[in-house]
């Protein structure tokens, strides 16, 4: 499945690139995150974001952006040694839809909604790399805001703030809360977006 969308989404990127309604390019930056709901706090994780885009104007001022990402998602426990809380290290490949708002001609907003699909989890403890117990959902839901700055024609710079809508994974049995519902996937994430 997987590797169909991606197949879908190059073809549409490859189709439209040069058409005077679309643009196309590359994106590349870090993503910085934690997991609500671990007991940790911070975005101590850092990550590989790289991914490809295609964006259509709606109007003069707006347009609507889709995306294909490869993220590197999870949490970092500096303390691990002193409170044992294992670290969360997962992979998704991650379709973002948003809308673009164009301020001026520097500075543009952004709104949209992403499926992920897991490509890898893991969590590693005191001892190493272990299984993710309870296991990741196999797909992540999520909503997210950010902010363009034009540098040139060619190049933007973007910073996003996203948020899991449905939990990635609930807690064992042993750690079952009336409040909380799961975990949650929180992300901040810089990038350069390069139209080709």
């Amino acid at each position: 499945m997987k590797k169909k969308i991606l197949f879908l989404f190059i073809i549409l990127i490859s189709s439209n690139v040069k058409s005077q309604n679309f643009n196309g390019g590359l994106i590349g930056g870090i993503s910085t995150s934690q997991v609500s709901g671990d007991n940790l706090s911070g975005y101590n994780k850092a990550g590989l974001f790289l991914g490809v885009f295609s964006e259509f104007p709606v109007s003069s001022i707006t347009n609507i952006k889709m995306e294909m990402n490869f993220i590197q998602k999870g949490s970092r426990n500096p303390k691990m040694n002193k409170n044992g809380i294992p670290d969360i290290s997962t992979s998704y490949l991650e379709i973002p839809v948003s809308f673009n708002y164009n301020q001026s001609e520097l500075l543009s907003i952004e709104s949209g909604i992403q499926t992920a699909f897991l490509v890898r989890s893991k969590d590693n403890d005191i001892n190493g790399s272990v299984n993710s117990d309870p296991p990741v959902d196999k797909t992540d839901v999520s909503a997210f805001v950010g902010m363009y700055y034009h540098y040139s024609n060619k190049i933007s710079l973007n910073t996003r703030f996203g948020n899991s809508i449905l939990p990635i994974r609930g807690y064992d049995t042993e750690r079952i809360f009336i409040f909380k519902r799961g975990q949650y996937n929180t992300v901040l994430s810089f990038t350069i977006h390069y139209i080709i």
